[in-house]
């Protein structure tokens, strides 16, 4: 009788399919988009913003996953032609063509003033930046729809303080563990912004994410669309992440 009370006991205690936990659902995150090689790619940036009409501004993109550098190159339009962003280890630069010098920026700086920050375009583990934001038992992870797609949805507050927001809420695919949308918000509880990550293309059995929405929740009618093609993961010569690469880039 004993035996049997304390098997309904553990029954009730522990669900048959146990939800995880916001540090699992951060690892697989950071898993699925870890490529641990070389990238290339052209990027569009469409911008939207109120009274300002759209703007497109083109982009050349070099990633490099083993020590998590990239650098940014704009093409275009002729206005922004030869400006770019190098991020090395703990730095991140600003480069203007026009006055050739290089500022030291924070990882939460727009790119070319969209609604995308520095952060989007790097790989860092998402472990190292983020904890769950709520300690109870199953972390606020809940199992819900996000159109007719099953999502988990957990928040996290930030570890470190070189983040582009102190606290994001993520909705993540239950089957692939693949984000599809993002919320920021400031120290104080605003949401700031809303991202919608609306495409993946998988490379090498990892996933990209080449067609995302940023949505600026604090200026309303502002938004950016990024877009990504032509993705290459040859290996890339170490030169291309210096100042110097990109200052020769640039003339």
């Amino acid at each position: 009788m004993v035996g049997k009370v304390l098997l309904m006991s553990l029954m009730l205690a522990v669900p048959l399919f146990a939800t995880p936990r916001v540090f699992e659902l951060l690892k697989k995150l950071e898993d699925s988009n870890n490529l641990s090689l070389d990238v290339k790619a052209d990027v569009t940036l469409t911008q939207q913003k109120v009274g300002q009409g759209i703007k497109e501004f083109d982009v050349l993109y070099f990633r490099r996953d083993r020590d998590n550098s990239y650098l940014i190159v704009m093409t275009g339009p002729e206005s922004e032609k030869g400006n770019g962003y190098l991020r090395v280890e703990d730095n991140f630069w600003m480069y203007r063509q026009n006055t050739r010098t290089f500022q030291h920026i924070n990882r939460d700086e727009s790119i070319a003033g969209s609604d995308a920050k520095g952060e989007d375009f790097e790989r860092r583990p998402m472990t190292e930046l983020y904890e769950a934001a709520d300690s109870s038992g199953n972390q606020g992870v809940t199992e819900e729809k996000l159109g007719q797609i099953s999502v988990y949805k957990f928040s996290v507050k930030a570890k470190v303080n070189d983040v582009d927001y102190p606290r994001k809420t993520f909705w993540v695919r239950t089957d692939n563990a693949l984000l599809l949308k993002q919320e920021a918000f400031s120290a104080s509880g605003t949401l700031m912004q809303t991202a919608y990550f609306l495409k993946y293309t998988s490379i090498k059995g990892k996933y990209i994410p080449v067609s995302q929405m940023f949505i600026d929740e604090f200026e309303k009618g502002n938004k950016t669309k990024v877009e990504i093609a032509g993705i290459s993961t040859e290996k890339l010569n170490d030169d291309i992440f210096t100042k110097a690469y990109l200052e020769n880039l640039s003339k």
